[in-house]
């Protein structure tokens, strides 16, 4: 799937967030994933001012505003702001675009939170520059930014399966104290280990065929139409122009996790990698 210029396009994420089925979906999603629950936990702290940019459907909600002191929600979808206020109607939210933060005075959060790589969908390329520059000016000084971003050089498929599913099989074939209960779970996992590697490559040779002949693989950042919820324009990059890109714009660079954490990250094989990144006054700000 080709790359595409953003200069030459209007947004068309926000029709498709702003689809009521869209919205329903996120609204009932109510978890977090290990690497944000590990990120919140180590670096937020009882008491903070927190901003949940591309809140969505709240699923970031209940965690973020039960520590802070002041909680405020913004999307840019209405039906995405519409489900947030009747789950949580005692909260802050409002429609608005994270390239226009205006309504928000500087240096008043403490944090921002881009949760569900929302940054990603921030198009075109100048609104997502202009985007940081708001995240920079409305977080207090040493505020951080956490986030995630797609990579996009992620084609290999992991091999992985279910090691429970298979000592329960053999369980039902012979009880564990039973002789050929190893034999059994030997076998069953070599199977499922076969099993597991053609499935991986099927997988990666797909994702090869859809993101190699692609110009953010290649320059390690860029636009491209991605299938989720029918074609979203979606930004990619790798760690190293995603730490560049947020230097240049005021920011320091504090931790970065891959999604597959707590398995050890490659640039090949992480779909989408967490950033932490801190405030850094820019050279002449007031």
């Amino acid at each position: 799937m080709a790359d595409t210029n953003s200069a030459s396009h209007p947004d068309p994420n926000v029709l498709v967030y702003s689809s009521p089925e869209v919205a329903q979906y996120y609204a009932s999603l109510n978890y977090l994933t290990a690497c944000e629950r590990l990120l919140f936990e180590q670096y937020l702290r009882p008491g903070m001012a927190i901003l949940d940019l591309g809140v969505g459907g709240g699923r970031t909600t209940p965690y973020l505003s039960s520590i802070a002191e002041r909680y405020a929600g913004i999307d840019y979808s209405a039906s995405m702001i519409a489900a947030c206020k009747e789950k949580f109607p005692q909260l802050e939210f409002d429609v608005g675009s994270a390239a226009d933060l205006s309504k928000l005075p500087s240096a008043s959060f403490d944090a921002v939170i881009m949760a569900f790589n929302a940054i990603d969908y921030v198009f075109p390329g100048q609104s997502r520059a202009q985007a940081l520059q708001e995240i920079h000016r409305v977080l207090k000084p040493n505020g951080l930014f956490i986030f995630s971003s797609h990579n996009p050089r992620s084609f290999l498929a992991r091999v992985s399966w279910n090691e429970k599913r298979l000592r329960d099989m053999a369980e039902s074939i012979t009880r564990p104290n039973s002789g050929l209960f190893r034999p059994v779970l030997a076998g069953l996992t070599s199977l499922r280990a076969a099993v597991a590697c053609l499935q991986a490559l099927g997988k990666s040779l797909r994702r090869s065929f859809d993101k190699l002949p692609t110009r953010s693989f290649w320059r390690g950042s860029g636009y491209r139409m991605d299938a989720a919820h029918g074609g979203l324009m979606t930004y990619f990059s790798i760690p190293q122009q995603t730490v560049r890109e947020l230097e240049e714009n005021g920011f320091q660079s504090m931790r970065i996790l891959g999604d597959d954490y707590p398995r050890p990250s490659h640039l090949y094989t992480t779909d989408w990698y967490y950033y932490v990144f801190s405030k850094a006054e820019i050279t002449g700000e007031k």
